[in-house]
């Protein structure tokens, strides 16, 4: 398999350090998509990954509709949930507000903490947040909701960390992209992709009010508000 291997990741641009790290997690064969996926996009790790999140423009379109829709100030207290490399953090601080985010990928997070260094990240799981009651006035979310098992309750783990008043805004991939380059396999066969509808659905399943979905070209903003 290692062939099939080395051919599968040269095809996501990775290289030797990627394999070798494949072959040192001892897993399965049949595993090896499922590990490929985190290595890539749901818990990036390793130089090119490094290099992919802390470029730029990567996934710039979520980041500008995402702080558009929240419209930070110098009033706002902030959370990211899967803060990756850290360039939202960075725009965010950049309006005044007080920036907190948050990933699983210890790389993410180092790299999170260089990029943006006046935000507080920390390595923690989206359907656990390491935060108190009430602590922050908006919520972000960029290319990371379709990759939750319980949408619903990460979003009710999301209410929780949120002040009365406070606003959501998520931005996600909408079925009609699954299998483009936008969501390819073998990602598109593990993602979660849900109608506009039913996104809206999930947000006021989990508590939140004013849930409404804007859809320009398969990119989906979720924005929502708690009472």
């Amino acid at each position: 398999m290692s062939c099939d291997a080395a051919a599968l990741l040269e095809a996501f641009g990775l290289g030797d350090e990627d394999l070798a790290a494949w072959q040192a997690s001892g897993r399965p064969d049949a595993e090896l998509e499922d590990w490929l996926m985190d290595r890539v996009a749901r818990r990036p790790e390793g130089s090119r990954a490094r290099a992919v999140y802390g470029d730029e423009n990567v996934h710039d379109f979520a980041r500008r509709a995402v702080l558009e829709a929240l419209a930070l100030g110098p009033g706002d207290s902030l959370l990211e949930v899967g803060s990756g490399g850290g360039l939202l953090l960075r725009d965010a601080l950049a309006t005044g507000a007080c920036v907190a985010g948050i990933d699983h990928s210890v790389d993410m997070v180092a790299l999170a903490t260089e990029r943006a260094p006046g935000a507080e990240v920390r390595l923690g799981r989206a359907e656990s947040l390491p935060f108190a009651d009430e602590s922050f006035t908006a919520i972000a979310m960029s290319i990371v909701f379709l990759f939750l098992a319980d949408p619903v309750g990460v979003l009710r783990e999301c209410l929780r960390v949120t002040k009365p008043g406070g606003r959501l805004a998520v931005f996600t991939t909408a079925p009609e992209l699954r299998g483009t380059p936008a969501a390819p396999e073998p990602f598109a066969s593990r993602g979660h992709f849900y109608a506009d509808d039913a996104l809206a659905g999930l947000a006021a399943e989990a508590g939140w009010r004013s849930a409404q979905v804007r859809n320009e070209a398969g990119g989906q903003l979720l924005q929502a508000t708690k009472l």
